[in-house]
């Protein structure tokens, strides 16, 4: 059990599996960087990215705003009606803005920052922990759990923890700036055991309400946008909580919660459904845990270990995961080294098949998963894949940007799209002149950098049909024969 991969079994399509899922993929000079290394020198290049510079600058409003926040307050308080609805108009336009702007901004560090693997870990903490803007309608604070992610992404499970439970998105998202010793709010501690750390069945509704009170005390100062402790609301009280008894407070809470065994095998579990594409067993999960504990719950070393053993590259978990939306979208211009495109088709694209960044569905995320498959989504796959390539704009409507049916943002949204513009793939950087002329070296080219695998069956038959009948190969040939390929069932999965 997590016997570490053999040297001799590393090759092109083992690093490009790596790439797949430690990253978002990418084009054939990637992986063949990686398949130049040994086993554990490529996955150092992925995992100790703290070695590569990333100067990517921050959105300019990502700081706090006490002037602003001070000046919402005075109008809430002290302002006419006229004046209330006006500030609230004028603050949910740049709050809409903002957001889609930080979209935009984490998409490009997806499709072309230095750190595949932090932005990759970013991307599954933001499912897993689940907070969505629509609610916690302040910008700034999303941007900031993005980096808190960020910052702890292969870090310690208690201090990730911790610091998500004091994050002020997550402060609001799950109603605990508003818990008091008269008034215990139960979300965060209810769903930081069922959903964040240990699983349905272990724990108690007793062992809620006794966390409930012990995190009392964890507050926001909405003024200065950061996380405060308010002594005076904290329960004193002595509570039992998981077995532990005491004046416990927050702190003390996620110690014991961390310290189930439970938590360790309920968080290996996810990554490895994550990165692996299906749950672990029961004898593999046991292992990824002990490496878990025996490195002190820090993630680094567990991913370590999980991207050189042999399970990970083993015939089923290979070539065997449906593309997320996202995955879909970075890693096909990432493989076709194209540009992203524009925030806003972005976001409309993946909110059209399902993956709304920074809106999850509900507090438990996103299914994933064969859920991501479906006939209207596979259809919009096959648009986008069009509009890659082609570098035209895929079919959106209002609806596709719009948070209900119908609504006015949609259709401003739908407007903007007017001045959008769409660069499509440049044949000529992804292709020598004697793979543009000669169909059979055509096809090894796209297949290797698409799918680093062959083609089979149907899909095999009719890409070939389909170059067979053109006598010269045109650019618009070829590029319908790059969009033939993204539409069939191989490249849905990675």
């Amino acid at each position: 059990m997590l016997k570490p991969l053999s040297s001799n079994r590393w090759s092109y399509e083992t690093a490009a599996h790596l790439l797949n899922r430690a990253g978002f993929g990418g084009p054939p000079s990637e992986i063949e960087k990686l398949a130049g290394l040994k086993p554990d020198g490529a996955i150092s290049a992925l995992l100790d990215y703290e070695a590569i510079p990333d100067n990517t600058p921050n959105p300019d409003w990502a700081r706090p705003d006490p002037a602003r926040m001070a000046r919402l307050r005075d109008i809430n308080q002290h302002g006419t009606p006229e004046e209330k609805k006006a500030a609230q108009q004028q603050e949910n336009k740049q709050q809409n803005l903002w957001v889609l702007e930080l979209r935009g901004w984490w998409l490009q560090r997806m499709a072309r920052g230095p750190r595949p693997l932090q932005e990759k870990m970013v991307l599954f903490w933001h499912g897993h922990f689940a907070t969505s803007s629509e609610k916690v309608r302040e910008t700034y604070y999303m941007w900031r759990q993005n980096e808190l992610f960020r910052r702890l992404a292969t870090g310690n499970w208690q201090q990730l923890l911790t610091d998500a439970g004091k994050d002020p998105a997550m402060l609001i998202w799950l109603d605990q700036a508003q818990s008091n010793k008269q008034h215990p709010n139960e979300n965060f501690a209810r769903e930081v055991m069922e959903l964040f750390a240990l699983g349905e069945g272990h724990y108690t509704e007793h062992d809620i309400g006794e966390g409930a009170r012990a995190l009392t005390g964890w507050s926001l100062d909405r003024l200065n946008q950061q996380y405060v402790y308010r002594a005076g609301l904290h329960d004193n009280g002595e509570k039992t909580f998981l077995g532990r008894t005491g004046n416990l407070d927050g702190d003390d809470v996620i110690a014991q919660i961390v310290a189930q065994p439970q938590a360790a095998r309920f968080i290996t579990a996810k990554l490895w459904n994550f990165f692996a594409g299906q749950y672990p067993t029961d004898e593999l999960n046991t292992a990824l845990a002990a490496v878990f504990r025996a490195n002190g719950n820090n993630f680094k070393p567990l991913l370590r270990v999980m991207f050189g053993c042999e399970e990970f590259y083993a015939p089923d978990i290979v070539r065997n995961q449906v593309k997320s939306p996202v995955q879909w979208l970075i890693g096909s211009v990432r493989m076709l080294e194209c540009d992203l495109p524009p925030t806003l088709v972005s976001y409309g694209m993946l909110r059209q098949l399902g993956q709304d960044l920074l809106a999850p569905p509900n507090v438990k995320g996103w299914d994933g998963g064969v859920t991501w498959i479906t006939t209207n989504s596979l259809l919009t796959r096959y648009n986008d894949a069009d509009a890659l390539v082609q570098g035209t704009l895929p079919p959106l409507t209002a609806n596709d940007f719009a948070k209900k049916p119908g609504g006015a943002g949609g259709e401003k949204a739908m407007k903007a799209l007017q001045r959008v513009r769409m660069g499509g793939v440049n044949l000529d950087k992804i292709l020598t002149p004697a793979e543009r002329a000669d169909k059979d070296l055509l096809v090894t080219a796209l297949e290797k950098r698409l799918l680093q695998a062959s083609l089979k069956g149907e899909q095999e038959l009719a890409l070939s049909d389909f170059l067979n009948s053109k006598i010269k190969l045109t650019d618009a040939d070829i590029h319908t024969a790059i969009r033939l390929l993204m539409c069939t069932p191989e490249y849905q999965v990675t």
